[in-house]
This record gives C-alpha cells, sequence and structure tokens, in this order.
C-alpha cells in the first residue's frame, strides 16, 4: 500500500528493523511529575487549525486519536498577529511570541543591509550559500536559546533533533545548538541534513529510498465514503480544486510535496534518526528531544484549500501515518512524552467558504499606494516596499528623512481609506505599548499586532486586512489559500499533550503555544524561562511551585 511504502523509506526506520508487535507493546505507566521523559517529541503539524482538528477528530483512529486521549487545549492560540510558518514555529519552544524572538515573518526588509530584497527568516544574510542553493539556512535570526538548547546546556549528554519538510521549523524549533538537523529541499530532491560530528547515515537510506519512490508514478488515492462527499469542484480564478487525489507523473516533485507524501517520509527520517541515534537512551539518564515539522497539511492546504477533499485526504493519512510513528516509538520502550500543536491555521478558498468572504484587490499593494503617496507628496522614484498590500509596509531608503512622516502620514491615510482594511498600526505607536498578557482569546487588535512586533525588523506601517479578505488576491496552481492575518482562523491552533501520567481531558480555557515550553521543562525538570508562557497543569503536581 501507499501508506505503508512511505514509512518504509528508511531501511532503519519504521517496517524492517521495528521490534515485533512494536504497535501494541505496552509502555510501563508513570506519573511525568515523578518521573522525567527520557524522549520528548514535539510535533508541529503546519497549518493545522483548531478548526480543521476538531471538525476531523470524531474521525480519528490512528496518531491524532492517540493524542487526542492525553490532555487536549481545543482552543489553542498562537496568540500574536504574524501567522506564517517562521513566526508560529518560534514561539513553540521558546516561550516567548515574535515581539521577542525577533520573527516577525516569513520575510521582512532590512533595507539598510540587503536593499534589493527581501530577508529570509532563515538564513544568514551574511554568509554565502553553498553551490546552487539561494540562501544559507540559519537560525541566526532567533533571538532566545530553544528548549533543546537550554536541555543540553543543563545537561551535555542529552541530545537535540529536529527534523521538517521546511528548513525555517527545523531551525525555528531546534535553534542554534541541534546535534543533528534535516529539512526537506524540494530543489534538491532530498532532505538536507547538518549533524555534529557529521549528519547521521540514515539520512542517505532515506534519501536512497525516496528517489525510487519518486522515480515512480503514483496511482490516485482511494476516497473514503467521508472524502468522497467532500470532493466537489471548485473554481478559484483558473485553478480547480477540491477532487485532487494525489496522483502524480514520475519525477513529479511538486506533486510529492503538496501530498501527504511529504510527512511520511519525514516521519521515516525521523523514526531512523531514533533508531540509530538512540534516543531517549543518553548514557546516564539523560533525556533527549526530538522536534519533527510536518508541512504536508501547508502545502496541501495553500494548493487545494482547507474544505475539499484533498484535505480530507492528507487528514487520513496524517491519522495513520502518525500512528504507525507512536506506534514505532511504543516498541522501543523509552519513557517518552509527546506535544502536538501548530505555527498557524488557515482560511479556506473564498470561493468555497461563501459569499461574505472575497480576495484582496490586485491593485492594493504597498508599490500601488506609494506611487500615489509620491505623486501627491512631489516625490520620484519608489516610496513604499512590502510583499503585496497587508502586513509590513516600509518606507524606501531613497525618501529623504525629512519628508518621511508626511509619507508615513499620507501613507496610512490611504491605506484606510481601503474597504478591504481594518486598521492600520504605526511602528512608533506599537513601540510604546506594554507587551500583551493574560488569556489570547481577550486580546485586542492592537495586542495582537505587538505581540508580533519587533522594531529593527517591522515596517513604519503594519496594515491589516479585514476578517473576510484572504490575502490571495489572484489564486494560481499550488496557491489558491492562504494564512497571515490576525484573525481567529489564522490564529487558533490545537495544543496537545500525551503520555503516561499526562491527564486525559479536553481543556476549555485558552491556551497559547508559548505555553509549551514552561509545561514541557517542568516535565524535564529543566531551568528554561518562558519569557511570556505559563507552565500547564496536564499531570498531577507538574506545575507546582512554577
Amino acid at each position: 500500500m501507499l501508506r505503508r511504502s512511505l514509512l518504509c523509506l528508511s531501511a532503519l526506520a519504521l517496517c524492517l528493523d521495528a521490534p515485533a508487535g512494536a504497535q501494541s507493546l505496552p509502555v510501563p505507566a508513570r506519573s511525568v511529575a515523578q518521573t522525567p521523559p527520557r524522549l520528548l517529541v514535539v510535533i508541529s503539524v503546519d497549518q493545522l487549525s483548531a478548526d480543521l482538528f476538531n471538525r476531523y477528530r470524531p474521525s480519528f483512529t490512528g496518531g491524532l486519536r492517540r493524542i487526542a486521549g492525553g490532555t487536549v487545549f481545543a482552543r489553542g492560540y498562537q496568540a500574536h498577529s504574524a501567522t506564517e510558518t517562521c513566526p508560529g514555529h518560534s514561539t513553540i519552544l521558546t516561550g516567548a511570541n515574535p515581539a521577542r524572538t525577533g520573527i516577525v515573518g516569513n520575510n521582512w526588509f532590512e533595507l539598510a543591509k540587503r536593499p534589493d530584497r527581501a530577508v529570509y527568516c532563515a538564513e544568514d544574510i551574511a554568509a554565502a550559500p553553498e553551490a546552487g542553493a539561494r540562501y544559507a539556512p540559519s537560525a541566526g535570526h532567533l533571538l532566545l536559546p530553544t528548549l533543546g538548547e537550554r536541555l543540553k546546556a543543563a545537561n551535555p549528554r542529552s541530545r537535540s533533533v529536529a527534523v521538517a519538510g521546511k528548513d525555517r521549523a527545523t531551525l525555528m524549533m531546534g535553534g542554534k545548538k541541534i546535534d543533528q538537523a534535516w529539512w526537506w529541499d524540494a530543489s534538491a530532491r532530498r532532505f538536507v541534513g547538518r549533524g555534529s560530528p557529521a549528519p547521521a547515515p540514515v539520512g542517505a537510506a532515506v534519501n536512497a529510498n525516496l528517489a525510487a519512490a519518486l522515480a515512480r508514478p503514483r496511482e490516485p488515492l482511494p476516497l473514503s465514503p467521508r472524502c468522497a462527499a467532500l470532493s466537489r469542484p471548485v473554481r478559484a480564478g483558473e485553478v480547480t480544486v477540491g477532487t485532487g487525489r494525489f496522483a502524480r507523473a514520475a519525477g513529479d516533485v511538486q506533486g510529492f510535496q503538496r501530498s501527504p507524501e511529504l510527512d511520511g517520509a519525514t516521519l521515516a527520517l525521523a523514526a531512523g534518526l531514533v533508531q540509530q541515534l538512540e534516543l531517549g537512551r543518553a548514557p546516564g539518564g539523560a533525556p533527549d528531544l526530538l522536534a519533527i515539522g510536518l508541512s504536508a497539511t501547508d502545502y496541501v492546504g495553500h494548493a487545494y484549500g482547507s474544505g475539499g477533499g484533498e484535505m480530507c485526504l492528507q487528514m487520513e493519512s496524517l491519522d495513520r501515518d502518525l500512528g504507525e510513528f507512536l506506534g514505532f516509538l511504543d516498541g522501543l520502550r523509552v519513557p517518552d512524552a509527546v506535544a502536538l500543536t501548530a505555527d498557524h491555521g488557515a482560511h479556506d478558498v473564498p470561493e468555497r467558504s461563501g459569499p461574505h468572504t472575497e480576495r484582496a484587490n490586485p491593485g492594493l499593494t504597498a508599490e500601488a499606494i506609494g506611487k500615489q503617496v509620491g505623486a501627491a507628496l512631489g516625490l520620484t522614484g519608489p516610496v513604499l516596499r512590502g510583499e503585496g498590500g497587508f502586513g509590513d509596509v516600509y518606507v524606501d531608503l531613497g525618501v529623504p528623512a525629512a519628508r518621511r512622516a508626511a509619507v508615513i502620514a499620507y501613507a496610512a491615510t490611504r491605506f484606510r481609506a481601503h474597504r478591504q482594511v481594518e486598521a492600520v498600526f504605526l511602528a512608533d505607536d506599537l513601540a510604546r505599548q506594554p507587551l500583551p498578557t493574560g488569556a489570547p482569546d481577550r486580546w485586542t487588535l492592537a495586542q495582537r499586532v505587538r505581540a508580533a512586533f519587533h522594531q529593527p525588523r517591522n515596517g513604519q506601517l503594519i496594515v491589516v486586512p479585514k476578517a473576510t479578505v484572504s490575502p490571495v488576491a489572484t489564486p494560481r496552481p499550488g496557491y489558491v489559500a492562504t494564512h497571515g492575518t490576525p484573525w481567529d482562523p489564522d490564529r487558533m491552533v490545537p495544543i496537545a499533550f500525551y503520555g503516561p501520567g499526562i491527564a486525559r481531558a479536553d481543556r476549555v480555557e485558552a491556551a497559547s503555544t508559548v505555553d509549551i515550553l514552561p509545561t514541557l521543562a517542568a516535565m524535564l525538570r529543566v531551568n528554561a524561562p518562558a519569557p511570556d508562557g505559563r507552565c500547564l497543569d496536564v499531570a498531577r503536581g507538574l506545575c507546582r511551585g512554577r
């Protein structure tokens, strides 16, 4: 079966070397408050919104059902406004919002350092990329240490390993000091690894089997009754979505990436790393951390939206694949604990959401508004810079210093006059506001934006769309839906903890992803300050004294 082939990509992973009866072997009962886990697994499912998790939860039968049998905060939040992959992952294992991590977006501008193009959140702008690469991957922009770094500082025998479908997920969860860092590189058609002292050999085994799998065509996935009911064509611009079943031709890397295959390969590599590095079995009982970023849900959501048959197939496959992965861990008989969350949620395509939603006006861009500002103020040359019309807008360095205040004021007026704009925030005003605290479901719009504001990297204006507007102005193949707004569909994500001693409970109160680090640090008995988070009492006595 297709699913089994995905999880058999590594000769050291699930299918060939997992202990006999792995899925049925029990783990000895214990309390995490009494005995710290030897292996802590943190899983981020890219674009797994709270809505998506809650909608499919009754039909889960595999790994997601197991994890949902622990403590679940169905009303979890990426509390800030910058609901993108890089900022979201930066919060999970630092205990801080982007205002402190410095990761204010997937991209931002630092015009004084690089005037010609944006800075990518996971690149070293001072380093030369390797041959054939567009940039040098790095966690250098991350301003705070991660749990893995704090764990290693407390006990040098502990290992921190991160593997994901995106480099920014790996680097933002792992930080600057990762024993093994792996991510899928579509241009290289393989997983790229870094390690100390060298990348683990299991990566070569996974990549060899992955190359063979990519060389073969893939048949359409069969539709379950639930997915068949959702498999209806929807026209989004020139693209039709809703009925895809992930068939692809041999060698179609994009088809592989936008399908459940990517998560299966990522989990196969994660399993191989667990086995080869003997994670959870460090000398002296030192705990190890494995961070896994599962990126296929995001690629599927962008390519097809979250409401059709494609996302249904992705959810079913993710549930099954996680079930096999957790069964593999069971067979190792290592005391472990699992945390699951997401970096952000998402909106579905407006064409399926109903008449109350619409796409952004293609003419609403920083450059277009900048031309209006320049004409009104008698300025020549570029005036404003940005990526689209929403989010950060920067005043071009060519604008004279004496005219910058007038440009900002007039630009704010022009943006606010547009019917698709909810609000415009000025950097100087945000800088004077205190960082928000308290329950994230009660934060004002200004507080959400402030939690993602780090002045050296944000623009002079931050433009917020109305909740009914999708930032994707013109759908194209592979990109028909998105996220990135401060509204709840993008902010709300599941937060779940699973393992021996963790209570079986559905918690109704709001929690934030910045609460994950102090909760896991309490499990590991590691001193890891969380600037914005609090310990969640998912096990009896866990947060006592914290």
